[in-house]
């Protein structure tokens, strides 16, 4: 026989075993290399861009300075306050000016639920980041994989 205690176990067992909204790909993926007329870069140097810069599709990026290469794509069932995304740059071996080697980068973003789109990219802005070979770039929440896309750079 359940009493108002037995009742209450019931209902909190069975509201935390409840499926929570997740986030989820929708639509196509845009990859490739961030279209810029800028030619001219020099070390250190960015070029700020807006936010609908074209992305000529392809998957082989020139080991130069200024080449910006990623992902754009869109997410639904986001809300405020949902775990953030992990970008996760995979790269064949980034040796920094202080001789440390980094075979991976790693971001945390924040979620914003009335973003139409996310960006994950990156941009060759010092001499040490040119580093030819394949990077991998993967979007995480939490444990799940949301999105990922390899580059050569030659």
């Amino acid at each position: 026989m359940f009493n108002k205690n037995s009742a209450l176990l019931v209902a909190l067992m069975l509201g935390s075993s409840l499926v929570q909204a997740q986030v989820t790909l929708e639509g196509e993926v845009e990859y490739g290399l961030f279209v810029s007329t800028y030619k001219d870069f020099t070390p250190g140097e960015r070029v700020l861009t807006q936010r609908n810069q074209p992305i000529e599709r392809t998957t082989e990026v020139p080991a130069r300075l200024g080449s910006k290469f990623g992902m754009r794509y869109s997410l639904k069932g986001k809300t405020e306050g949902e775990a953030p995304l992990t970008l996760l740059y995979l790269t064949p071996g980034v040796v920094t000016p202080d001789g440390v080697r980094h075979d991976k980068f790693v971001v945390t973003q924040a979620l914003v639920a009335d973003a139409a789109q996310e960006t994950m990219a990156f941009e060759f802005s010092e001499p040490h980041e040119i580093v030819p070979g394949e990077w991998h770039l993967m979007v995480f929440q939490e444990d799940r994989k949301i999105v990922e896309q390899r580059f050569i750079v030659r």
